[in-house]
């Protein structure tokens, strides 16, 4: 899974990127599993977006650093294991 903690610049700038570009560009991901997105302040956010493989979680990482989503700052990128799910 990728764990991202981001500052939301422009909380609607952000939005509407991220259902207008990432979502769709998320989806063409092989070895998607699941994202959830959560504004925890004002002006922060964090997200965790789950891949079959380390490789995939790998390949989100390096599109999100080479393209990030206008609005957003982002802070910390972190790939770790899913443990477990329910």
């Amino acid at each position: 899974a990728v764990i991202v903690r981001s500052t939301l610049d422009d909380f609607e700038q952000a939005t509407s990127s991220l259902r207008e570009v990432v979502i769709p560009r998320l989806r063409q991901m092989p070895g998607l599993v699941s994202a959830q997105w959560v504004r925890l302040a004002e002006d922060s956010g964090a997200s965790m977006v789950t891949f079959e493989t380390r490789e995939a979680a790998h390949a989100f990482t390096q599109m999100l650093q080479e393209s990030p989503p206008p609005g957003v700052t982002v802070n910390s990128v972190e790939v770790g294991e899913v443990v477990e799910r329910v």
